[in-house]
């Protein structure tokens, strides 16, 4: 059992370098930019805050999980803007990522499941995953459109880059979707976002 608890806290360790895993968006009022490990937290909140909301019923224990987990892989891969991480490349990098991490828990069966729900966040085709998706992208957006387009200025994202990569909130929760496109629109018009 021993092995065990000292297999569980190595990994406790490593998947601290999560905090060290910066992103693209900063906190908003703050000046630096927010980490991976934060993210993570701020996403779980959401999602425990929209659960009511949801189009379909979801398990919000399974949904929280899946949110603890998705962005381990960045500690091996990386962060990269949405707008160019959707690649092929940068998937198999963080699954590869994630596989190693956890590998260092001592039960495989603890493994499987939670790599499997890993799978299952990046498939995004159940209800679960769905709407895990969708809370992945709120708070980006809002720390977008309360911190003066940052991120968005800075890489010269169009209103049409970020209606294609965040339409997969109104698969979660079409009535915050419908909201956000509001937001969007008067982001645009305020020049947050690139005029094609």
């Amino acid at each position: 059992m021993h092995s065990q608890i000292c297999q569980i806290l190595d990994f406790m360790v490593e998947i601290e370098k999560l905090k060290d895993v910066h992103r693209q968006t900063r906190p908003v009022g703050l000046t630096r930019f927010e980490n991976s490990a934060e993210h993570s937290w701020h996403v779980c909140l959401t999602a425990l805050m929209f659960k009511d909301y949801a189009n379909e019923p979801v398990d919000i224990d399974r949904v929280i999980r899946m949110l603890l987990i998705h962005d381990l892989g960045e500690i091996d891969a990386g962060d990269t803007i949405i707008y160019a991480s959707e690649t092929p490349e940068n998937k198999a990098a963080e699954e590869q990522g994630v596989r190693r991490l956890l590998a260092l828990l001592p039960d495989e069966q603890q493994q499987r499941e939670y790599l499997a729900l890993w799978l299952e966040f990046e498939a995004g085709e159940s209800a679960d995953a769905r709407f895990a998706k969708a809370m992945d992208r709120v708070p980006p957006l809002m720390q977008n459109l309360n911190g003066g387009g940052h991120s968005w200025q800075k890489h010269g994202i169009s209103k049409n880059q970020v209606l294609q990569i965040n339409r997969r909130i109104g698969r979660g929760v079409a009535p915050l979707w419908e909201v956000l496109e509001q937001k969007l629109d008067k982001a645009e018009a305020d020049g947050l976002l690139r005029r094609e």
